[in-house]
């Protein structure tokens, strides 16, 4: 369940988030979207992937976390273990709304990171934001700005046919088998018979560098690979 309502400094006074890291608090996913101008702080921990949209026509990109529903491999005992959260898991319980034209920050109450005693408080004793949630309004900007670039981002890999679908078979040390499906990589082979006019365009537009960085992420999955082999062994 959610509740979301704009947050204001009279009614959310003495609010305070838990930025605390762990499956309770809902970091427990397989997957997050993410945009072209985070793939380069992505690509050091993550593989970047593409999935089909909910309306089963389009296509965005996530970081992938786990190989399975509900499994985030970088979360360990003492939380996240990596230093670059993605932004899209990062900013809850917050999200942007609009009214009119004007961008506001608003909250999901029923978050299980929202308290009153615990937490990074929002705003100040005698009025104005905390340096706490002046970091959530530019990270909600960056991803309202973020996802601007996604539609001709995408619209360019499908023009181009650049995106295909793959399998990977994972086999784990004591012989159990897991399947990864349902995702799709760029295809590296139509990628290199693209003509130089149109890599040239791809690359004045800023698109050129977001396949790379897409396309060496995928040596994070012999690490993820790891993560799974390590919490198999613990729960051995």
């Amino acid at each position: 369940m959610t509740n979301i309502v704009m947050l204001n400094n009279v009614d959310h006074q003495n609010l305070r988030i838990i930025t605390e890291r762990g499956e309770k608090y809902g970091d427990n996913a397989m997957t997050c979207a993410t945009f072209p101008r985070e793939f380069r702080d992505l690509q050091t921990h993550y593989p970047i992937v593409f999935r089909k949209t909910e309306d089963g026509f389009g296509f965005e990109p996530v970081a992938l976390l786990g190989f399975q529903e509900d499994e985030n491999l970088y979360l360990g005992p003492q939380g996240w273990d990596v230093n670059y959260i993605p932004m899209a898991m990062e900013r809850l319980p917050f999200l942007i709304g609009r009214s009119g034209e004007q961008l506001n920050i608003h909250i999901d109450m029923d978050s299980p990171r929202v308290s009153r005693t615990e937490g990074e408080a929002l705003f100040l004793a005698y009025g104005g934001t905390t340096p706490y949630l002046e970091h959530v309004n530019s990270m909600l900007l960056a991803i309202h700005q973020g996802l601007q670039d996604l539609p001709g981002f995408i619209a360019v890999l499908r023009e181009h046919d650049l995106l295909e679908s793959f399998v990977a078979d994972i086999e784990l040390e004591d012989g159990s088998q897991n399947r990864l499906f349902g995702f799709h990589t760029i295809n590296e082979d139509k990628l290199l018979q693209l003509p130089g006019d149109v890599l040239e365009s791809l690359n004045r537009a800023g698109h050129l560098q977001s396949i790379y960085m897409v396309m060496a992420s995928l040596s994070n999955f012999r690490g993820l690979i790891e993560r799974k082999q390590r919490a198999v062994n613990a729960n051995a």
